[in-house]
C-alpha cells in the first residue's frame, strides 16, 4: 500500500464496483469520486488510479494487496454504509459537509448554477424554492433543494457529527 499523498486538497477517490453506493454519497459530499464499472479488472482499476493519482477504495483484499507502491489503496473493513463513512473520516479526513451537492451524483461532473432555461425544466411546484438550483453540464441533470436533498443533507450531517464524536481527542 502506497503512503497517503501529502496534500491539503480534497483527495481524488476511486471506488470499486462493490462500493457504488459509497461513491454516490462521496459525490454528494463534494468529493471527486470515480466508480469502476462492474466489468473492470483489478489491473484496469489500478492503472486508472495510478494515471489519475486517485486513492482506490475497496473491500476487496486481493485488489488492495495488488495496489503496490504506486497506488494508495484503502481497504474498508466495514460492510455497512454508515460504518464506511466513519471509517473514511478517520482514515482520510473525509468531511461530509465540506462541499455538499457540488458534483453530479451520476457522472461526477462539477455542477454549475442552473441557467434560467435549465430552471424551466424544474417541476413547477419546486421552482419557488429558494435554491440553489444546479445543473450538470455533462448529462443535464438538475438539482434543487427538495425533500430528497434535505434527507441526504441530514445524513451527511449525521455522518459528520458521528465521525467527530468517534474520533480520538487531539
Amino acid at each position: 500500500m502506497a503512503p497517503m499523498p501529502a496534500t491539503t486538497q480534497m483527495p481524488l477517490l476511486f471506488c470499486d464496483a462493490m462500493l457504488a453506493s459509497l461513491a454516490r454519497w462521496l459525490r454528494a459530499a463534494g468529493y471527486d469520486t470515480s466508480l469502476a464499472p462492474a466489468s473492470a479488472t483489478d489491473r484496469a482499476v489500478l492503472d486508472t488510479c495510478r494515471a489519475q493519482s486517485r486513492i482506490v477504495l475497496t473491500r476487496d483484499r486481493h485488489l488492495a494487496a495488488h495496489a503496490g507502491v504506486c497506488v494508495h489503496a484503502r481497504l474498508l473493513a466495514a460492510d455497512r454504509l454508515d460504518a464506511q463513512a466513519v471509517e473514511l473520516t478517520a482514515a482520510l479526513g473525509i468531511d461530509w459537509t465540506r462541499a455538499p451537492f457540488s458534483r453530479c451524483l451520476l457522472d461526477n461532473t462539477p455542477l454549475h448554477e442552473a441557467t434560467e432555461q435549465e430552471r424551466q425544466r424544474v417541476p413547477p411546484r419546486a421552482r419557488g424554492l429558494p435554491g440553489p438550483f444546479r445543473a450538470c453540464p455533462l448529462c443535464g441533470r438538475l438539482y434543487w433543494p427538495g425533500s430528497h436533498v434535505r434527507r441526504m443533507q441530514s445524513r451527511l450531517q449525521q455522518w459528520h457529527a458521528l465521525a467527530r464524536s468517534t474520533s480520538p481527542p487531539g
